[in-house]
């Protein structure tokens, strides 16, 4: 970067404003110098002092700006300003004497020297600016070139005048010397000027010439000072002072001349470079300087003067530096052409061998130029393609496209200035091949004069890996079925589309029940394929204009629009379930799976949808929330679409209806009905309740005896849970109980029952007088096997201190036969840390002998709907009785929950049972009661009444217990009804029994 481009560029009004005030002072001094300054002493005050201060002003502008701007320029510049203060003291000196001591100036005075010094000082700040050859025959061409100049203006300086000058002062060498030195010096400065104008760099062009300028006016006006005619007739303040004057100003304007470094590319140019003037003009020197010099020897030849020593010498030396460097010029353009040779041969290798078809068209299409490339690309020969149309190799379809790029690229190559280079665009279209096929082509266009060269490549592999890319992101890959987010765009379009009256849109989802099994004993490769023939049977199976789409893993779903009716719809799903249903061939093996559908509706008038967002806009196309329900797909504004959120909910809907087919034993179709929905979002409220409700501690514990049925002793406690409502009551949370048998917060809910029911069993433990009984706490299969279970029961046991064996863990169901292996395992783990384990239930439900076979326990407790009706059914007291048989002779302790009455305690007796709990004992016990039960240690055995039927109660008050009759009374009035609280249950009739509720104690 040069000086001038590292000082910030002034602003356009600012700099016009100044060239403007200099042009005026200019024109100013010249119109009073054209006039004399109207009396000649002003004429020697503005010839002397005007001139001495516009030097200093020059002077002061060239060196503020070489000290302020650094760069390789600062020497030039300060030259420069040397050299004009020369030049005002030189014009001061003058103006001393002529004005101030009112007396001609001297010879061989002040002003003679200074003035001497101004041109070797510019001399040197011209060749400081000039541009360094860089080879030993540049070098030799500029140093002729400048003898060409200098000795052409010499021979002619001295036919004119420097000759009779030398002749007059032969006698006075030092006059002499003074006379020749100003033109020669002057010849000099000329010579760099005219052979160095145009070499400055770009950044710093502007104020080089500007400088140049200012120099040539000065030396224009020295060499007619040094003429016989102005010599002798000058006085100051004529109208040649009016020429230095404006030397000097524009000499102090230069350097603050600043410009952006122009493009050489004109637009008009369309590409081309253009011819820079220097170049011509400096070819154009030497021959001009030849004929300077011819000039000078003709003008004393025709003038009848002889040619003297001086002249000749000159002459032959300009002839014989002309002929030299015509010989270096011819060398040179040898060497550029060989030069020239090389690279075109380089060029044309390159774009011959090039991968890419290369092709120039004229302004009309006519091909002109076709790279062989086009023969291994288009398997077109590139001879047979020059002269015809670029139009007629592309497709229909592509050429008004083309033709409006094309269009394009030559307008703003018309109508505008490219800093960064030529105006290029990409244009894909379709080529016909050598074989008559399309190719799908990639063109970089380019202008190229009048017409346009184009890069082209075949990109047919990659459109059509793209389009391929594009199929598999919105189809299934295994069965080429369309995937979610395809579904879903159909689905809200179907929504959104306009049809004729009675239309309907209809979703059918689709689960393959038994898939499972298929794919964990056949392997995966054989449920793959089975997967492959149940969508090409689903595809058979629909109408045409249905859309099949696989969700994932053994989910499908079907898109039904059309004029049907629900029955119709059905009809159909029934069809497809058979279809589904039919046995699979798969590598010989019959193999079998049967379908579970449910159907969703959409609404009847169409609904509007938004723009829809590109694919790659939408990151959560098939994603689900954590309720396992697709986000609603939103509009531009970030806003639900109608269409978007009735398809969202459509297919939540059908899908909640094919799990309530798989509920309600697979292989069915279900309708869509807004009860799911409702009963859905309850148990979703219900499992966040419960979840807070364990978080908050809106749980207590309360415990039921288990006693001996044969003397009362009281062998044990049985912990279970209630919810503590606002109003001071403990409700039994059977909703929440159910709630509570899977996700989440069932394992929270289940920690926290354990480690409630250990810390309340050591607690007593460690009591004065309280004798250690077992706690029993019942448990779901499914929590037994939950992870962590284990560990949070043998860290509750090992923080609260309570010996295991104190601990009896109740299995209430056993779950289906796939979990039995792995409760075995969680069982075996269990009895070997101390804790007991128990069947509960027994008697209801299935799968009890198998879990009786297979599973380890130590006690089976009969359910209390087979203890309900033992007293009065003969069929449940046998059924009773083989069960307690069985487990006797399997080394089981029995028991009997849901014992309520005196006549079922004596059947018990009867067939042996050894311990019960119910209400015919005692209700659930807070801690308090519980304590004063366990020191009391039993309870007296209830006899049946003679006469009774067995069904009333036993409500004979206890004072110790704080009496049975209180349990019977419900408060009225209640405020906690519906999904505010779970229903409550009295516990005073034969639909109370251990779950009911009971009232808060006092405390």
């Amino acid at each position: 970067m040069n000086s001038t481009e590292s000082a910030p560029p002034a602003r356009p009004p600012l700099r016009r404003l100044t060239a403007g005030l200099l042009a005026v002072l200019c024109a100013g001094y010249a119109a009073g110098a054209a006039v004399g300054w109207g009396s000649s002493e002003l004429a020697l005050v503005m010839g002397d002092f005007g001139l001495a201060g516009a030097a200093l002003v020059a002077a002061l502008s060239c060196l503020a700006h070489g000290v302020a701007v650094g760069g390789h320029t600062r020497p030039a510049w300060l030259l420069f300003g040397l050299s004009s203060a020369m030049v005002a003291l030189g014009n001061g000196a003058w103006g001393w004497y002529e004005v101030v001591l009112r007396r001609p100036l001297p010879p061989d005075s002040l002003a003679d020297y200074t003035f001497l010094l101004f041109a070797p000082l510019a001399i040197i700040g011209l060749l400081v600016l000039a541009q360094r050859p860089r080879t030993p025959a540049g070098w030799l061409c500029l140093l002729l070139d400048g003898w060409l100049v200098a000795g052409s203006l010499f021979t002619l300086s001295w036919s004119l005048a420097l000759g009779r000058v030398a002749a007059g002062d032969g006698d006075d060498p030092l006059k002499l010397a003074l006379g020749l030195g100003y033109p020669v010096l002057d010849i000099l400065l000329v010579s760099l000027v005219v052979g160095l104008r145009f070499r400055g760099r770009d950044g710093n062009r502007t104020a080089v010439h500007t400088a140049m300028l200012g120099l040539a006016l000065t030396v224009v006006c020295d060499a007619l000072f040094t003429t016989p005619q102005f010599h002798s007739d000058y006085h100051s303040g004529e109208l040649l002072d009016a020429g230095w004057f404006a030397g000097s100003l524009l000499l102090a304007w230069a350097p603050w001349q600043h410009r952006r470094r122009p493009s050489r590319e004109h637009p008009s140019a369309q590409g081309l470079p253009r011819r820079r003037v220097s170049s011509t003009f400096s070819a154009l020197t030497p021959y001009a300087a030849a004929a300077v010099c011819t000039a000078g020897i003709l003008y004393n030849a025709l003038g009848g003067r002889a040619l003297d020593r001086v002249m000749l010498a000159a002459a032959s030396t300009v002839g014989l530096a002309l002929i030299v460097r015509q010989g270096v010029m011819l060398l040179d353009n040898l060497s550029l052409a060989q030069e020239l040779a090389t690279k075109e041969a380089h060029f044309r290798s390159l774009v011959q061998g090039s991968s890419d078809v290369i092709m120039i068209a004229g302004p009309s299409g006519a091909l002109s130029y076709v790279s062989p490339a086009a023969l291994r690309v288009y398997n077109r020969d590139p001879e047979d393609l020059v002269g015809g149309n670029l139009l007629n190799l592309v497709h229909p379809e592509d050429v008004d496209r083309v033709l409006a790029e094309v269009r394009r690229i030559l307008a703003r190559t018309r109508g505008a200035r490219f800093s960064n280079g030529e105006p290029s665009a990409r244009v894909e279209c379709r080529i016909r091949s050598g074989e008559g096929e399309w190719l799908h082509v990639e063109s970089t266009v380019n202008p190229y004069r009048d017409g346009l060269i184009l890069n082209s490549r075949d990109i047919t592999e990659r459109v059509r890996l793209q389009a391929q890319l594009q199929h598999n992101a919105f189809h299934d890959p295994l069965t080429d079925l369309p995937n979610r987010a395809l579904f879903a765009q159909r689905v809200r379009a179907a929504l959104s589309a306009q049809g004729p009256v009675g239309t309907t849109v209809a979703v059918l989802f689709l689960d393959l029940d038994g898939f499972k099994a298929v794919n964990d004993s056949a392997g995966h490769q054989v449920g793959d394929e089975l997967l492959v023939q149940a969508a090409r049977r689903l595809q058979s199976a629909v109408r045409g204009e249905d859309t099949v789409a696989r969700f994932g893993g053994d989910e499908f779903a079907v898109l039904v629009r059309g004029r049907l009716g629900h029955p119709q719809v059905r009809d159909l799903a029934e069809r497809i379930r058979g279809a589904l249903s039919e046995p699979y061939w798969i590598g010989g093996a019959e193999l079998g799976v049967a379908a579970s559908i449910g159907i969703a509706f959409g609404p009847d008038a169409p609904l509007p949808v938004p723009e829809p967002a590109p694919a790659a806009a939408r990151p959560d196309a098939g994603s689900r929330d954590a309720g396992g329900r697709e986000p609603a797909r939103r509009g531009r504004d970030g806003a639900e679409g109608p269409a978007a959120a009735a398809a969202d909910e459509l297919l939540r809907n059908a899908d909640l209806a094919m799990y309530q087919a798989k509920s309600r034993g697979k292989g069915r179709v279900v309708l869509y009905s807004p009860a799911m929905r409702a009963e859905l979002d309850r148990r979703g409220e219900l499992e966040e309740r419960l979840r807070a409700a364990v978080r908050e501690g809106s749980f207590t514990l309360l415990h039921q005896p288990v006693v001996e049925l044969a003397g009362g002793r009281l062998t044990g406690v049985e912990a279970q849970a209630r919810w503590r409502s606002a109003g001071g009551l403990l409700l039994t949370p059977a909703e929440f109980l159910r709630t509570a048998e899977s996700g989440d917060a069932a394992t929270r809910f289940t920690r926290w029952l354990l480690t409630e029911a250990v810390a309340a069993a050591a607690r007593r433990t460690g009591g004065p007088a309280a004798p250690p009984v077992p706690v029993t706490v019942r448990l779901a299969a499914e929590r037994i096997c939950a992870p962590g279970l284990y560990e949070t029961l043998a860290a509750a046991l090992r923080d609260t201190g309570l010996p295991p064996e104190l601990l009896v863990l109740e299995v209430a169901r056993t779950g289906p036969d796939a979990t039995a292996d792995e409760l075995g395992r969680r069982l075996a783990a269990l009895r070997r840390l101390g804790v007991s384990t128990a069947l509960a239930g027994f008697g209801a439900g299935g799968g009890s002998l198998g879990a009786l076979a297979r599973l380890p326990f130590d006690a089976l407790k009969l359910d209390r709907s087979l203890v309900q009706d033992i007293a009065e059914s003969p069929l449940t007291r046998a059924l009773a009785g083989h069960a307690l048989r069985l487990a006797r002779d399997l080394g089981l302790a029995t028991g009997a929950d849901g014992v309520d009455h005196p006549r079922q305690v004596a059947v018990l007796q009867e067939l042996g049972c050894r311990r019960g709990q119910g209400l015919a004992f005692d209700r659930p016990l807070d801690e308090l009661r519980l304590r004063r039960a366990l020191l009391r240690r039993g309870y007296p055995v209830p006899r049946q009444p003679q006469g009774g039927t067995g069904r009333r109660p036993l409500l004979t008050p206890d004072p110790r217990t704080g009496g049975l009759a209180e349990a019977a009374t419900v408060r009225p009035g209640s405020p906690h009804t519906g999904l505010d609280l779970p229903q409550r249950h009295p516990v005073g009739g034969p639909s109370g029994g251990p779950h009911g509720e009971t009232a808060v104690p006092p405390a």
